[in-house]
């Protein structure tokens, strides 16, 4: 089930607490990919934590894996406003997530429709569903606004 709005808007309001918090904007949400019931939702602590591995997607996946006390996300989705990097691509396919959904693409370090590809390589076990471009623009401007800020 691609992401409704409602999923769209809950990990664009986690980017929005990033951003408040000087996080990278990023926020996700993971679901059930037949209801559309949130599971969980998170955004980048990488700062508050002084963890690198401190991504949304990692901490959506994290979250979700206690609340189902599994560590398995067969039938469940996930939606992010950037796309996902490399380690993160690697957590979504050892977590058996359904389908990868994402607003703006991330030319720099992006990992799943650019530069490493991690979905297509015949070493990853598991591959998702991917969609990107979701609301785009609207994510896309949150994290330029992050950064123009941060330049100043």
């Amino acid at each position: 089930m691609k992401p409704n709005e409602t999923i769209l808007k809950t990990a664009y309001v986690q980017a929005q607490k990033a951003f408040k918090e000087d996080e990278v904007p990023v926020g996700a949400v993971i679901y059930n990919s037949n209801t559309g019931e949130i599971i969980s939702t998170a955004y980048n602590e990488t700062e508050k934590t002084k963890n690198p591995l401190a991504h949304a997607e990692i901490l959506a996946i994290q979250k979700a894996c206690e609340t189902l006390n599994t560590k398995r996300l067969n039938g469940y989705s996930l939606f992010v406003t950037l796309e996902p990097c490399v380690m993160c691509a690697g957590a979504i396919s050892l977590a058996r997530l359904d389908a990868v959904y994402f607003g703006a693409f991330d030319p720099k370090t992006g990992a799943v429709l650019q530069g490493a590809e991690v979905f297509k390589h015949t070493q990853t076990h598991h591959k998702p569903i991917v969609l990107g471009g979701l609301n785009a623009d609207e994510n896309g401007k949150i994290l330029t606004d992050f950064f123009k800020a941060k330049r100043k």
